[in-house]
């Protein structure tokens, strides 16, 4: 008898303790209901059930094997569906977590193009900057910015995050403009909590030695949006990400500052639990971001004085149909 078929009445046989409704579930016979669990038990030699006139139950042993059955078939249900996935179009309600900053500034628009392009599936996103658990919130996927700490997931880089160090005109007129990455100790750093040890890393790009200050600061915040509200006030220096000052560094409402050293990168991944298998739906939407953050902008310094040009991405429309009809690979 096919062994997972046996695995399945067993474990219906303990979820209903009856041999009659695990009969009914499967329409077979009670008599076979019988010998699939009797030939469970001669393979395994082992008694998994307790068996009166009245009552079912799982022995121990039963019980524990019970569990493990119900994950294979949970596994061998996943596998089945991927397959089946692999051939269908994307569709039904894919559920998104990332951060609040990142999702506002890069994950929105980018989900609305690829809505455009999917039109059966929709997109339930939840923001939040500490940490979701995924399996518990029964998230399909989250993008994760900076180094992953859970090894139980399942991650796929997008792409990385320049960090940018910049402050107000006003604040650099009042304060002076720090010339070394060591001269930030003197100034107002405006701080995210989320971000552990508070040191900030430099790398000068003429002899590629790195130099790691500890800053300090009168004001926290567990989300870049404030922070740069604070930029922009002349309260202090920031260090964030690109997607989030790049428009006031366009116009001038900000200043890069210390254009000789590179900041470390923060990696962009989606992730997503070992245990579940990827939909077309996610498979999609992570293809469709990595091929949207390829062809981002980049901020590119002009000299010392925090001037910069920003290089025009294609037209997005472009990557939305591309996404929806893929070209034949070259030879």
């Amino acid at each position: 008898m096919d062994r997972f078929v046996g695995m399945a009445v067993f474990a219906k046989v303990v979820e209903s303790a009856s041999f009659a409704a695990a009969a009914r579930h499967f329409a077979m016979s009670p008599a076979m209901v019988s010998k699939h669990v009797r030939t469970l038990e001669e393979r395994l030699g082992v008694r998994l059930l307790n068996r009166t006139t009245r009552h079912v139950s799982a022995t121990e042993v039963g019980q524990n094997y019970y569990e493990r059955c119900l994950r294979i078939l949970g596994e061998l249900e996943d596998a089945e569906r991927a397959a089946g996935d692999l051939q269908a179009a994307p569709r039904g309600l894919l559920r998104v977590t990332t951060s609040v900053s990142f999702g506002a500034h890069q994950l929105a628009p980018a989900i609305a193009d690829y809505l455009i392009a999917y039109p059966d599936v929709s997109v339930d996103l939840s923001l939040h900057d500490n940490y979701v658990d995924l399996l518990e919130e029964r998230i399909d996927l989250a993008i994760r910015l900076g180094q992953l700490s859970d090894s139980s997931l399942i991650a796929k880089k997008l792409y990385a995050v320049e960090m940018i160090l910049c402050a107000s005109p006003a604040y650099l007129a009042a304060h002076g403009t720090p010339q070394k990455p060591r001269d930030l100790v003197k100034h107002n750093c405006l701080i995210y909590t989320y971000a552990a040890p508070r040191a900030w890393a430099f790398t000068d790009q003429k002899n590629g030695k790195e130099e790691v200050v500890r800053i300090s600061g009168r004001l926290m915040a567990n989300s870049g949006d404030p922070l740069l509200a604070l930029a922009l006030k002349d309260t202090g220096i920031l260090l964030g990400p690109d997607y989030l000052v790049a428009n006031d560094l366009s116009a001038g409402r900000l200043v890069r500052l210390l254009p000789d050293y590179k900041t470390q990168e923060t990696p962009v991944y989606a992730v997503y639990p070992h245990s579940h298998y990827l939909s077309a739906k996610t498979r999609t939407f992570i293809d469709f971001l990595a091929a949207r953050f390829a062809h981002l902008p980049a901020i590119k310094q002009n000299g010392r004085d925090g001037a910069k040009a920003m290089h025009v991405p294609p037209d997005l429309r472009t990557v939305t149909d591309e996404m929806r009809h893929p070209s034949a690979p070259s030879n």
